[in-house]
């Protein structure tokens, strides 16, 4: 049966829509932490649909939610009023900590970052956008512009002129060697140098944890120092927290507050997780940004009811259960474990991340050239091990992605450990 969709997908979508594994599975159904395929094996999910099953599969409140809002009203448009639209803009205004804060919704991470692109341009009439290198902010034209990654920059045409910012990877780069401190310094010269290089850009779009690019991140406080000179320049600061938000780093809700000095970004975006697998997205910023537009606007499906139902009861479900404490305390002794299993794997280059965030880098034992058959060897070990990640990376998709629920257990967080670690050592 696998086999007769497999070619039913080969022969209907496109080329390009990328699959894991050499046999690729169908998930046909989840419960907590846990999926199944349609042979009905058995699996921990430690990626949640790429970031996106954030809090748990098949979780009552949310199917509650989502199942009474059904039997209302699914949809009606941006066009009418909608109190669950309000209700969950009204919370995440709050969560955000951007002052005056308004809140559009959009079906993804890549309409959320268009919206923002939209709005930085309009509000500072420049096209011009500085992006991080490493990066990845979607799939839509605006966004593939900005994206600083080449294995998913499948074209070099764009509305934009992008710059792209040296920072989001720590151990990479011409800046790798050096301490934090020096680290971020240089960085900050590196900013100031091409600002004085190139008109007034519009904004800095950056993901305080790079998602695809492997779960890089620079050390804590670049983006506030980054901030202290943008807003000099009256040139904004976007953060993408499509993969960050909602306490997945544990130490914080948001990752932009691990930069956080200089205070909040003048946009946030975010995506995935808040809906816990419904399609949601959306863009917080200043009311004068926000309100910058001058034509009419409205959004077909962004803040949708039944999305809207999802969201509100997902939020309500991470808030008071403490989700995000559960991601620094699991988190914590799932990445001392994994870091302690990868020392004895010359193949492992760096285990990194925060939280319920974690990448380990695979490259070719002594040196620090990546291996990308390495790390597809490690996804198929796992998985035959019961066990899914994901990967990433901007060097040939080098690194293994680890984002399980956050509602992970010590149990589980042990369990999908030893199955990694057996799956790591397989490639030795």
């Amino acid at each position: 049966m696998n086999d007769d969709l497999l070619s039913r997908h080969r022969s209907v979508l496109p080329d390009w829509l990328a699959l894991y594994y050499d046999e690729p599975l169908e998930i046909t159904h989840g419960e907590g932490r846990h999926v199944w395929d349609s042979r009905g094996n058995r699996y921990l999910d430690f990626f949640g649909g790429i970031l996106t099953t954030m809090t748990a599969h098949a979780l009552p409140e949310v199917t509650k939610a989502v199942t009474e809002q059904a039997g209302r009203i699914l949809h009606s448009s941006t066009l009418y009023l909608n109190r669950p639209m309000v209700d969950l803009a009204e919370r995440i205004a709050t969560l955000s900590g951007i002052p005056d804060a308004r809140v559009f919704f959009t079906t993804s991470g890549t309409e959320a970052n268009d919206t923002a692109l939209l709005l930085a341009t309009t509000y500072r009439r420049s096209n011009t956008v500085l992006a991080m290198r490493n990066s990845y902010h979607g799939r839509s034209f605006s966004s593939v512009g900005i994206t600083g990654n080449r294995g998913w920059s499948p074209t070099s045409l764009s509305p934009l002129q992008t710059l792209y910012v040296h920072g989001g990877v720590r151990t990479r780069g011409p800046f790798a060697g050096l301490d934090d401190y020096d680290f971020v310094a240089a960085c900050v010269d590196d900013l100031k140098d091409l600002l004085g290089h190139t008109r007034p850009p519009a904004a800095l779009i950056a993901e305080p944890i790079q998602g695809v690019g492997g779960f890089t991140s620079p050390p804590d406080g670049l983006y506030a120092a980054f901030r202290e000179v943008l807003h000099e320049r009256g040139v904004l600061w976007i953060a993408d927290e499509v993969q960050t938000g909602w306490g997945r780093t544990g130490e914080h809700f948001w990752g932009w507050q691990a930069h956080g000095r200089s205070g909040p970004p003048d946009m946030l975006t975010f995506a995935k997780g808040i809906g816990n697998g419904m399609s949601i997205g959306g863009v917080v910023a200043r009311a004068e940004i926000m309100n910058c537009l001058d034509a009419n606007s409205i959004s077909t499906f962004g803040g949708t009811q039944i999305t809207m139902a999802a969201g509100l009861a997902n939020l309500n479900y991470l808030l008071e259960h403490d989700l995000q404490g559960n991601a620094r305390r699991v988190g914590g002794l799932l990445i001392e474990r994994l870091r302690a299993a990868a020392a004895q794997v010359p193949a492992v280059r760096e285990v990194r991340g925060r939280g319920l965030m974690i990448g380990i880098e695979l490259s070719t034992p002594g040196t620090d050239e990546a291996d990308p058959a390495a790390a597809s060897a490690v996804l198929e070990a796992a998985r035959r091990g019961g066990l899914l990640i994901g990967k990433g990376g901007g060097h040939d998709t080098s690194a293994l992605r680890v984002a399980p629920p956050l509602s992970l257990n010590v149990a589980e967080a042990e369990e999908g450990a030893a199955i990694l670690e057996d799956a790591l050592r397989s490639i030795q």
